[in-house]
């Protein structure tokens, strides 16, 4: 069988051998974390350990790491109305979210469809600071907001500008969740000095396990009054259910490889990612790569050629042995426009052409170029079905 190349990191990274060995260890701890003899105290030693090394990555207090099932859940046990700072309680009447959130924020979590309002990106994607500023000193909306803006979109890759973000928030007296799922690993990102209240995070896109995520406090006063999943008093009572401790065992170690191995890693994709480009225009010159004024994170291009629709670029790849995804979200085997780059205020042509190419840590010059050969033959095949369908 003939080399596949895996090009969606950006859906799920491989499992790193360091998270897979933390794992198998943790297997054979028998004890339940929340039990007091020594088979209960062993596996709420694994647990706690790996909320340090979680906790480090993001410059966060172990304390206020809560893990969940993944970064969905993580999502949705943020985007609470009822907070509390201090002894005081902080209600948020209305969820703000930017244009090009992921799915599980766009829903609105626990408010109602009446409070919930998209913020505008530019053609970017990146968030349109301005409005969100005369939003919240609005007087007919003079009530405290949680503001919902992620790090880096899963498609583009686009950066926000979340310090500049957390400060037009705060000096309204709202409430700052970030969706780090995207970035986590892949830029620095320090709670704290971000000054970042809720912050979500995933396992699987740094090469811990899948099903595996946390919420992450910043201010040691700051506080969920209303868990999401209720029960025991896991978590400190922020999540019942016994926790995956292997699972929990896999985030911890896929975390301190991250720390480790950031600069080098990071360098290593962007250079690939640059070249990737470069071949990208010099095969296809008309070929829109989006986002590609802003910030983005150094291992994702998401590109379009007109006349391409993404999913049979998609499949056309796979056949190929080439993995990448489409910008693109299916619902009952229906394609839809991208509703990132629909906010974003691409053309709905494009809005269903978007491929997305997202790379990792051991990928190779020779993956790109085997991708560039993939790509060469899609483009000519499919551009000159396109051509046919138009006649």
């Amino acid at each position: 069988m003939e080399k596949r190349v895996y090009l969606d990191w950006n859906a799920t990274a491989p499992l790193r051998p360091q998270a897979r060995a933390a794992m198998v260890a943790a297997l054979d701890a028998a004890g339940n974390p929340s039990s007091i003899h020594a088979e209960g105290r062993a596996a709420r030693l694994i647990v706690e350990t790996a909320r340090s090394d979680v906790a480090a990555l993001f410059g966060a207090d172990p304390s206020h790491v809560t893990f969940t099932s993944g970064g969905t859940e993580a999502n949705a046990l943020a985007l609470t109305p009822r907070f509390r700072r201090g002894a005081a309680a902080l209600i948020c009447e209305r969820l703000l979210f930017s244009g090009v959130e992921h799915p599980s924020v766009r829903t609105g979590g626990r408010f109602g469809s009446g409070q919930v309002e998209a913020i505008p990106v530019d053609g970017n994607g990146v968030i349109d600071l301005g409005w969100l500023k005369d939003r919240l000193s609005n007087d007919e909306a003079a009530a405290p907001a949680l503001v919902s803006v992620m790090a880096a979109n899963n498609e583009t890759g686009v950066v926000q500008p979340i310090s500049e973000v957390a400060d037009v928030i705060h000096d309204a007296g709202g409430v700052l969740h970030v969706d780090a799922v995207q970035a986590a690993g892949r830029i620095l990102l320090d709670i704290n000095a971000l000054h970042i209240d809720l912050m979500t995070v995933s396992a699987h896109k740094i090469g811990g396990p899948k099903g595996v995520g946390a919420l992450i406090r910043g201010a040691s006063d700051f506080h969920l009054m209303t868990p999401l999943v209720t029960g025991g008093g896991q978590e400190r009572g922020q999540r019942a259910g016994t926790e995956n401790v292997a699972g929990i065992a896999g985030f911890g170690a896929a975390a301190t490889v991250v720390r480790g191995a950031f600069a080098a890693e990071n360098a290593h994709v962007q250079a690939l990612r640059d070249r990737l480009e470069a071949g990208l225009r010099a095969r296809t010159p008309d070929v829109v790569i989006f986002g590609e004024s802003a910030p983005r994170l150094p291992n994702t291009t998401l590109f379009a050629l007109p006349g391409i629709k993404a999913e049979t670029a998609v499949i056309a790849f796979d056949l190929d042995g080439v993995a990448v995804s489409s910008g693109a979200a299916c619902s009952s085997g229906k394609v839809q426009p991208s509703a990132v780059l629909q906010a974003m205020g691409v053309e709905e042509g494009l809005t269903r052409s978007g491929l997305r190419v997202s790379l990792g840590w051991d990928t190779t010059e020779a993956d790109i170029e085997l991708f560039l050969s993939a790509w060469l033959k899609v483009s000519r095949s499919l551009h000159k079905g396109s051509r046919g369908q138009a006649a």
